[in-house]
C-alpha cells in the first residue's frame, strides 16, 4: 500500500470528555485572588494527555491577569526525570509568526514592499518568471506557488527510510541550498492563487529577504528585534545542536519507522532555518502573542496586515492563514490567532484571543506517535489526540454558555495544521 501527501496530525479528529486522572505531577501554579480559572480542570485534563501516551507536555493558560502553568509526564523515559514548567522547546513553525514580525518591522521603515516581486530584492536567488511574479506578500501567506524543500533535504523520506534524521543530526545546511531545493520541487500553484499552499521555502526566503535588506544575519535581527523587544527571556534562535537550559529530551516515532522513539533534542537546526527553528517556552508564546495582538511589536496598519488572512491548504486541510499566523474557529468559544509547530520530537501550539485575555500555549515531546491502519492507508484514531483537544478546549472554552455549546465544543478540530509540515511524514509511503 501507499500513502501520499501523509502529514503529521498535530491535533487529533475526535473531541470527548476528559475523565482520566493524572498519574505525574501537574507542576506549579500561581495563584489568584479571583478564581475564574478552572485550575482542577486543566491538571486533570493536562494529565490525562499523558494517561493517553504522551510522555510530557507543559501548558500554560492565561485568562486577563491570571494565569496557570503545569507540566505532566516525563522528560526523560530512560531516567523517570519529569517535566517541568518553563521547560525550553523547539516550537518548529511558530517561528515563522515571529519571522513575519521582522519582516513587517521592514515594511514599517519603508525597505520592505510588500507587493513588491522578490526578485527586487534576491535576483540572483528568485530568477526569471518567479522573481518577477511572486511577491513579499505571497512569501508570507503561502500563495506563492513555490514548494517545499523537506524531501529533498531529508532524501530517505522519499524510501520507507528515516535515515537523513540521523545521517543529517549534525549537518550545517546554508538557507540558500534550501531554498534552491524548493524552487526545484514541482510548484504547488501559480503565485497568487488560493487556496495557496503551505511550504517552508517561503520563510526561508524571507529570512534572506530580512538579510539582505538589514545587513544583518537573519537570526540576529530576529532575537533583538522581535524576541528582545517582547521582553521573552527564555527564548532564542539556536547556533548550536544544544538547547541551553532546562529542557526535555524530544522523541520522534514517525508512525513506527522509528520504533523505540529516538530522541533528537540534540539536532542542528540549520535545516528548519528561519522557518522553523526557534526554542521557547509555554510562558514565552503566551507573552510573545499578546503583545504581538497589542500592537507592542509592529504597529496598526502593518498589524491589519498581518491578520488579512487567504485560504491556504496544509496537510489536507484549507485554513485562514495571514501573514505568519492563522485562525482556528472553536465552535462556541470564539476565533483564536496562533500557530503551531512540529519538528523531529516536538509539537508546540500557541492560541491567543483578538484581545490577547485568553490564550493557551502547549508543547509535548512525543512526535508521529499516531499508527497506520492495517492497510497503511490511513492514521488510526489515537487517545493522545483526543486528550490534547480536550486540554485546549478546555483552556480556551472554560464556561461554555449553554448545553448545546458545550456539544459544539466536542467537534472535531482540524487535522494536519501547518507547523506539523516541518517535520511530517508526507513524502512517506508505506507499501
Amino acid at each position: 500500500m501507499r500513502i501520499t501527501r501523509f502529514v503529521g496530525i498535530i491535533l487529533g479528529a475526535t473531541l470527548l470528555t476528559a475523565t482520566a486522572v493524572p498519574t505525574a505531577s501537574a507542576g506549579t501554579e500561581n495563584a489568584s485572588t479571583t478564581e475564574s480559572l478552572d485550575r482542577a480542570a486543566l491538571r486533570t485534563t493536562l494529565g490525562a494527555v499523558h494517561e493517553a501516551g504522551m510522555y510530557g507536555s507543559y501548558s500554560s493558560v492565561r485568562e486577563g491577569s491570571e494565569r496557570w502553568t503545569g507540566a505532566s509526564g516525563l522528560a526523560d523515559v530512560d531516567t523517570g526525570r519529569p517535566v517541568r514548567p518553563g521547560m525550553r522547546h523547539r516550537v518548529g513553525s511558530i517561528s515563522k509568526t515571529f519571522t513575519a514580525v521582522a519582516v513587517l518591522q521592514q515594511v514599517e521603515r519603508g525597505r520592505i514592499r510588500l507587493d513588491a516581486p522578490i526578485g527586487e530584492y534576491l535576483p540572483d536567488l528568485i530568477q526569471g518568471e518567479r522573481g518577477r511574479d511572486v511577491t513579499v506578500r505571497m512569501l508570507l501567506n503561502h500563495t506563492s506557488g513555490i514548494g517545499d524543500y523537506i524531501g529533498g533535504a531529508f532524501p530517505s523520506l522519499t524510501h520507507n527510510s528515516t535515515a537523513s534524521l540521523d545521517e543529517e543530526r549534525f549537518r550545517s545546511i546554508r538557507p540558500e541550498e534550501l531554498v534552491r531545493l524548493g524552487l526545484t520541487a514541482p510548484a504547488t500553484g501559480r503565485p497568487g492563487e488560493q487556496p495557496g499552499s503551505y511550504s517552508n521555502t517561503n520563510y526561508v526566503i524571507a529570512g534572506l529577504l530580512l538579510e539582505k535588506v538589514t545587513g544583518k544575519d537573519a537570526g540576529t535581527y530576529i532575537t533583538r528585534n522581535v524576541i528582545d523587544r517582547a521582553g521573552l527571556r527564555a527564548t532564542s534562535y539556536p547556533r548550536t545542536p544544544y538547547i541551553k537550559g532546562p529542557h526535555s529530551r524530544m522523541y520522534e516515532s514517525f508512525y513506527g519507522l522509528i520504533d523505540p522513539p529516538r530522541d533528537y533534542s540534540v539536532y542542528n537546526m540549520s535545516w528548519a532555518s528561519t522557518a522553523g527553528s526557534i526554542v521557547s517556552t509555554t510562558d514565552d508564546l503566551n507573552r510573545f502573542y499578546r503583545g504581538l495582538l497589542a500592537g507592542r511589536l509592529i504597529g496598526p496598519a502593518a498589524l491589519e496586515e498581518m491578520l488579512r488572512t487567504v485560504r491556504v491548504t496544509a496537510g489536507g486541510t484549507t485554513i485562514d492563514y495571514g501573514l505568519g499566523i492563522y485562525t482556528l474557529d472553536l465552535p462556541g468559544c470564539g476565533r483564536f490567532w496562533g500557530h503551531d509547530g512540529a519538528v523531529f520530537g516536538a509539537g508546540t501550539i500557541a492560541l491567543s484571543s483578538r484581545d490577547g485575555k485568553r490564550q493557551l500555549a502547549m508543547g509535548w515531546n512525543l512526535m508521529k506517535y499516531q499508527r497506520l491502519n492495517e492497510d497503511g492507508t490511513a492514521l488510526e484514531p489515537s487517545a493522545i489526540d483526543d486528550a490534547i483537544n480536550v486540554h485546549i478546549v478546555k483552556a480556551l472554552c472554560r464556561t461554555p454558555k449553554s448545553r448545546e455549546a458545550a456539544a459544539d465544543a466536542r467537534r472535531p478540530l482540524p487535522e494536519g495544521l501547518p507547523g506539523a509540515d516541518l517535520s511530517s511524514g508526507q513524502w512517506v509511503t508505506r507499501r
